[in-house]
């Protein structure tokens, strides 16, 4: 009686047919790790040439920026042009950056609290009407913000709060998609057994949402507001339409009119490159210190059973 090997045999006693490299279909793991690798180079580079770009004219004046490679150095002019950016007409620049910063910590911090709150309560709560404020939020965050823009100005031009900073921070306190996160989020994260035995302990809902629902949600909180630091950060068109003192532009509209001003008879591009890499640094610095609060299984050991 000849005995198959295990290897070959299954519980219910059919052979089994170890797939070998040479079936069709078969692939070695090492070949999918090199393919997945080198997609993910690939995407690297795709993603990292423009910053690389960005550095390598940074260091170049005006002649070395049109007459060189532009993925090479030339002269090395970097802290030529971050003394001459931070100086020209009176430090301009330097105001530009603290409005930017200004208006994207302060609407993103806002809107990050706002939007937590009320996707908590349209995710844990049931009230009439419920549904049609989801609704609602979900229809506004497919509204494209440009189609807000001209709307906006109309009535902060009503009120007079148009070109002053209120003009662009209200606007940036509330975000349909932020809600809309948030309430994913604390459907996914916050079992509906933990609420229950906190209200039995007698914490009162506010007490919940502080104490046990809010450390929870923290890392649906940072993903939340670095969507809204960077879009507000990247906002172009609404301080365009609302803001006429160059005062309280942001940055990047402050570059703009360096660059399309007709009354400027200077050649500035080194100036706007330069101020393009400085204004790209805080989002970099701001993803690479928050992203270590981005933890998962802040909810293990909470619930037992």
């Amino acid at each position: 009686m000849t005995i198959k090997p295990a290897s070959l045999r299954n519980p219910l006693g059919q052979r089994r047919v170890e797939r070998q490299p040479g079936i069709i279909g078969y692939k070695p793991a090492a070949a999918k790790n090199l393919l997945g690798l080198f997609f993910l180079a690939v995407m690297t580079i795709y993603f990292l040439t423009p910053i690389y770009w960005l550095f390598i004219a940074a260091t170049k004046d005006n002649t070395d920026l049109f007459a060189t490679y532009g993925l090479w150095l030339a002269h090395f002019n970097l802290f030529a042009n971050l003394s001459q950016l931070a100086t020209f007409q009176n430090g301009v620049y330097v105001h530009w950056i603290g409005n930017t910063i200004l208006y994207a910590v302060v609407g993103g911090a806002v809107s990050t609290f706002i939007s937590v709150l009320a996707g908590y309560a349209l995710a844990k709560f049931r009230f009439r009407g419920r549904g049609l404020v989801f609704g609602l939020v979900l229809g506004a965050a497919l509204v494209p913000p440009t189609t807000l823009a001209l709307p906006i100005y109309l009535m902060e031009s009503k009120y007079g709060i148009a070109n002053t900073y209120w003009a662009v921070l209200l606007p940036s306190l509330l975000s349909p998609l932020g809600v809309f996160l948030a309430r994913i989020y604390a459907i996914a994260s916050i079992p509906d057994d933990l609420l229950f035995a906190a209200r039995v302990d007698g914490a009162s809902e506010f007490r919940i949402f502080w104490s046990v629902s809010l450390p929870i949600l923290m890392p649906g909180m940072i993903t939340i507001f670095l969507f809204q630091f960077v879009a507000i950060w990247n906002n172009f068109f609404l301080p365009l339409v609302v803001l006429s003192d160059p005062n309280l532009f942001p940055v990047n509209l402050g570059l703009a009119t360096w660059n399309f001003d007709p009354a400027s008879h200077e050649l500035l591009y080194n100036l706007i490159v330069t101020g393009s890499l400085v204004a790209v640094l805080p989002l970099i610095v701001m993803f690479l210190f928050l992203q270590r609060y981005w933890r998962s299984g802040l909810t293990f050991g909470s619930l037992t059973g």
